[in-house]
This record gives C-alpha cells, sequence and structure tokens, in this order.
C-alpha cells in the first residue's frame, strides 16, 4: 500500500548533524535503506520537515520506516494513506451514495 510519510525534524539533533557534518551522510543513510519512491524536504509547521512516499507491504514494516528516523533525529513521523485515482476507482465509492444516502 503506497503511504505518504510526514516526517517532522526537532531543530536540536538536525543542528547538531549539520554543525559536525554527518548530516548528509545521516540522511543518504535512512533514504538508502528505507528505498521511497519520492522524497521532498519542506517546512513543517516551522521546523525542518520531509514527505516520502513509500510502499507499505504490510503493517509490520512501520518501524523499518520509521525507527532510522527515530533513533537518528528524534523525529515525529505519521503515516497517511495515498491513493491514486485508480485506487479510489476500485475502491467502489460511485456506488457508496445509494448505500449510505
Amino acid at each position: 500500500m503506497r503511504m505518504l510519510m510526514n516526517v517532522k525534524l526537532p531543530t536540536a539533533p538536525f543542528n547538531a548533524a549539520v554543525q559536525d557534518g554527518t548530516v548528509g551522510a545521516k540522511l543518504n543513510k535512512i533514504l538508502t535503506t528505507i528505498q521511497p519512491e519520492a522524497v521532498y524536504f519542506t517546512e513543517q509547521h516551522g521546523a525542518r520537515g520531509a514527505v516520502l512516499v513509500v510502499n507499505l507491504p504490510d503493517a509490520s514494516k512501520i518501524p523499518a520506516l520509521a525507527e532510522p528516523w527515530f533513533l537518528t533525529f528524534q523525529a515525529e513521523v505519521e503515516f497517511r494513506i495515498a491513493m491514486t485515482p485508480d485506487d479510489l476507482k476500485q475502491s467502489g465509492i460511485d456506488g457508496m451514495g445509494k448505500t449510505w444516502c
């Protein structure tokens, strides 16, 4: 299942990695390990952040995706289901109005 992984990076741990010159290597290790489909670094509520598109074959894989961020940067991580237009078509949403209205 395709998921959006929302990562909020706390300032102090990330600044420490920037200052000691290890931030690039740490980010590269995480991204190489979790192999996201896409990664976008952005601001989140005034802090550094990232949005990743990841494939989650089952819920047991969540720790493998989240723990590197927790342990490396003390980050906050959220997961959201992401559907393509085809996924939405296959959901049967067109017929749900008859059932629920």
